[in-house]
């Protein structure tokens, strides 16, 4: 199992991912860096799978391509339909792993995208591409990233056995297109705090996810309120994303600590507390990597290196081996 919080970066942007990963390739030598990820719908195909190739080639193979489809309002500012993006998503996926696997310069006819000819520069050194991965938070998205061949990653789940059910969507829908999943194909992204006692981490979790949810997450879910109420770019699907959307951030804002704890949507108390939940994340989701993040709003700066350093010194010699 891979268990830390500097293998990746975590972004999710409509500009470039590459000033950031670029750095990366420089300070790091052996982990793997993992771009999560790029909104692609809203970008250029061509130019995200050259940008990628240059990272991993930069990096001496060691890039995780990540890609996200977005939620409803992200396409406002750029006058896209939303029901498109999952079109625009899938055409744009194709689009990458032939510009990634094709020797030959070729052209592209599409939906969504037209080019006369593709011939990225330079090729990704990863054969016969970089590792994938792409988010689902429903069953829908879930049987959508099996059609290709990518990792999974699931983040602010709001129960395990939810979570449960939409990984075994994707592993039937992986299986129907020919591929065979197993842990190592799975992530899940957990908000972790690690204290000496589980009441000292209680009380800096619950501060932060107060910050979190109140202040951070604010825009986003006002936004999606403006879907909800339905507008010239939303029809009545994407009034229910976006409805799925903010109910379920208001059902992890309104648990207390204890009762996310239970729910299987954060990590956080004492070292023998934290490994018994991600034993518990293993079991119940089969999940090979779990993305911590330990920075996470208000957290004073002490407790997330005493947290770091608790989850290094205490926590990961007894679960590197599940």
């Amino acid at each position: 199992m891979t268990l830390n919080s500097e293998s990746s970066v975590s972004t999710r942007t409509t500009k470039s991912c590459w000033p950031g990963g670029a750095a990366l390739t420089q300070r790091t030598k052996g982990i793997k860096l993992a771009m999560l990820g790029n909104l692609l719908p809203l970008l250029n195909p061509v130019r995200v799978a050259e940008e990628y190739a240059m990272l991993d080639v930069m990096s001496g193979g060691r890039l995780v391509a990540g890609f996200v489809r977005g939620i409803p309002h992200e396409y406002i500012a750029y006058n896209v339909s939303p029901d498109e993006s999952r079109g625009r998503m899938r055409e744009a996926l194709n689009i990458i792993l032939k510009a990634w696997t094709e020797p030959e310069p070729f052209g592209w006819e599409g939906e969504y995208y037209q080019y006369r000819a593709i011939s990225i520069w330079p090729r990704p050194r990863q054969s016969p591409h970089p590792h994938i991965m792409m988010s689902a938070s429903n069953k829908e998205s879930a049987a959508f990233v099996g059609e290709f061949p990518a990792m999974v990653g699931l983040t602010l789940i709001a129960d395990l056995d939810i979570a449960a059910g939409i990984i075994d969507t994707w592993k039937e829908s992986a299986k129907a297109h020919g591929r065979n999943p197993g842990p190592e194909d799975i992530l899940i992204g957990q908000q972790t705090c690690i204290c000496e006692t589980d009441e000292e981490a209680h009380e800096h979790m619950a501060k932060a996810l107060a910050y979190f949810h109140g202040v951070l997450m604010r825009p986003q879910q006002d936004a999606q309120r403006i879907v909800i109420q339905g507008t010239r770019f939303f029809g009545e699907a994407n009034a229910q994303a976006g409805e799925y959307f903010v109910k379920r951030l208001q059902t992890l804002k309104e648990r207390t600590i204890k009762e996310q704890i239970e729910a299987g949507t954060i990590l956080c108390g004492s070292p023998q507390s934290v490994i018994k939940q991600i034993r518990r994340l293993r079991d119940k989701l089969g999940a090979g990597h779990i993305n911590m993040n330990m920075k996470l709003g208000t957290m004073p700066d002490e407790v997330v290196w005493k947290s770091m350093e608790l989850f290094r010194d205490r926590v990961l010699p007894e679960v590197r081996s599940l």
